[in-house]
């Protein structure tokens, strides 16, 4: 009963570790992307992240 109880929450623990990797890295968004929100970008209300994105695309280029 003991291993049944491990083997359930090793792949429980398993199970959740695969989803939350999967969804961190499911929504990046690709450089032509980030290019054009740049451009659609309204600088007084933006985040200082994408800021600080979209500027350091601009230095890239």
């Amino acid at each position: 009963m003991n291993k049944l109880l491990a083997v359930l929450v090793a792949t429980t623990f398993a199970t959740m570790s695969f989803s939350a990797l999967a969804g961190s890295h499911g929504g990046a968004m690709k450089e032509k992307e980030k290019a054009e929100a740049c451009k659609k970008m309204d600088p007084k209300t933006a985040d200082e992240k994408m800021k600080a994105e979209c500027k350091a695309l601009a230095e890239k280029k």
